[in-house]
């Protein structure tokens, strides 16, 4: 805190009190202990990190977050400031972020801090020396509040670059209540009664399943969670690797699975046509802004689900919109998450402070109180989560130890996981448009990994 700055007043948060009526069965909840416990009051009330004075230094934080995510990490930004006496600009980034910090850097005027949603963009930018490795302070709190795992995603070639402060889990089906109870149909635990459900579904007059095929990145989270469970976690990480190719025959049997649900039309809220032209936050208002009578009754993605629920229509988390995971496909239900990682662009003290600040829990509770965010901060109190729903994923999330594989989608290069209209969005976009054509989505798919990959 500056000399001669005012201390603003805290703008505390208010816990909410749903909580969620079916406990969420995630594949690796048996491991989950109790979470932390911590002193009653807010997260910003937590000071236990020492920051530095920055009284009067400016600072941009670049990031995707629009709407009510940019006002929530908003409140964490408020808090650095409070905290050291900086002024920290908040600048969007729009869906590509490569793209935008690339034209950035390359016009000489980075932002200080960037939140990347992609461990393949991380990657490129450290390996053309764009990035500044953490310094000893933001490394230590790293070191005492997340897993390896989490620490290896954020690092390249053994330095350390990142900070993941935001994580997700992207295994969720989320469902109207009104519309499983008037078809009389429960949650699935098989991909086969998940397809059946969908026809019970259909056939009681609802449409099943909302797809926001408008939004590629959707449609490779579909496949993901696919094809963890059906071909395992090693043949995963090859294929994210790129190490077997695209047209392998794993790769077409998730596809053939895929297209079980992609090649019905009367299992998709508008048909395939209808699903293509659907953006991802319209696959959400479909099936909970009428509570009653939705026009989709299923719509699948991760936690933040739980953003849109709350702002965009009435629906009550734990009443009329209810969550289970991603059905198993093969041995084992799929736990496939994504995340923010916050990398320094420019040098200096301050962009270092936030870094550190990021990897505290001080932050992440703050942001977890919000709701609509998942931390994977091991040692964050999570009795700042504000209902039940978001406090189990977190908990699974944390305790998933290897059972979880990161979005394989953000682990490519961005010309082939992360960019709108190429690549891995645009073939399975492409797919979904014709699910018949497994062979050609493979093709599609081969000749755009290898040439983004170079090999």
């Amino acid at each position: 805190m500056g000399p001669g700055r005012p201390r603003r007043p805290r703008r505390h948060a208010t816990r909410g009190a749903t909580a969620l009526v079916a406990v969420l069965a995630l594949a690796s909840t048996a491991a989950c202990g109790e979470g932390p416990t911590g002193a009653p009051g807010t997260a910003s009330q937590q000071e236990t990190v020492r920051l530095p004075d920055l009284d009067g230094e400016k600072l941009q934080v670049a990031a995707v977050w629009t709407g009510a995510e940019q006002e929530n990490f908003r409140k964490v930004l408020d808090e650095f400031e409070e905290r050291t006496g900086a002024e920290v600009e908040f600048v969007p980034t729009g869906d590509n972020v490569a793209t935008f910090i690339g034209s950035k850097i390359e016009g000489g005027a980075p932002p200080d801090v960037a939140m990347l949603p992609q461990v393949g963009v991380l990657h490129q930018f450290a390996e053309k020396g764009w990035l500044k490795p953490l310094g000893a302070k933001a490394r230590k709190q790293l070191g005492e509040n997340f897993a390896t795992g989490w620490q290896e995603l954020g690092a390249h070639e053994g330095t350390q670059y990142g900070v993941y402060f935001k994580a997700a889990n992207k295994s969720l089906m989320w469902y109207n209540t009104a519309a499983f109870e008037a078809a009389g149909v429960g949650e699935a635990k098989t991909w086969d009664r998940f397809l059946k459900n969908a026809q019970i579904i259909s056939d009681s007059g609802v449409e099943p399943v909302s797809v926001g095929g408008a939004d590629g990145w959707t449609l490779t989270d579909w496949f993901e969670n696919i094809y963890l469970s059906q071909a395992g976690p090693q043949m995963y990480d090859k294929l994210a690797a790129h190490e077997i190719k695209w047209t392998h025959p794993s790769v077409k049997e998730a596809l053939t699975t895929l297209g079980e649900l992609f090649g019905n039309k009367l299992l998709l809220s508008g048909g395939n046509r209808g699903a293509l032209a659907t953006a991802f936050p319209e696959s959400v208002t479909k099936t909970f802004a009428d509570t009653e009578a939705p026009e989709a009754a299923i719509v699948f993605e991760g936690d933040f689900v739980g953003i849109n629920i709350g702002n965009d229509t009435n629906a009550q988390i734990g009443e009329d919109a209810q969550v289970f995971p991603f059905p198993r496909v093969g041995e084992r239900a799929p736990v496939v998450t994504g995340g923010d990682a916050a990398v320094a662009l420019r040098g200096g003290k301050a962009p270092q402070a936030l870094l550190t600040f990021l990897a505290s829990t001080d932050a992440a509770g703050i942001a977890a109180e919000q709701g609509g965010f998942i931390s994977p901060n091991k040692k964050m109190n999570r009795d700042f989560y504000p209902g039940d729903v978001q406090r189990e994923i977190a908990t699974a999330l944390v305790k998933a130890g290897n059972d979880f594989r990161f979005d394989m989608s953000d682990q490519a290069p961005a010309a082939f996981g992360g960019t709108k209209g190429q690549g891995e969005w645009k073939a399975l976009q492409d797919f979904l448009k014709n699910p018949d054509d497994v062979a050609g989505a493979q093709q599609a798919l081969e000749s755009s990994a290898a040439k983004a990959f170079e090999n």
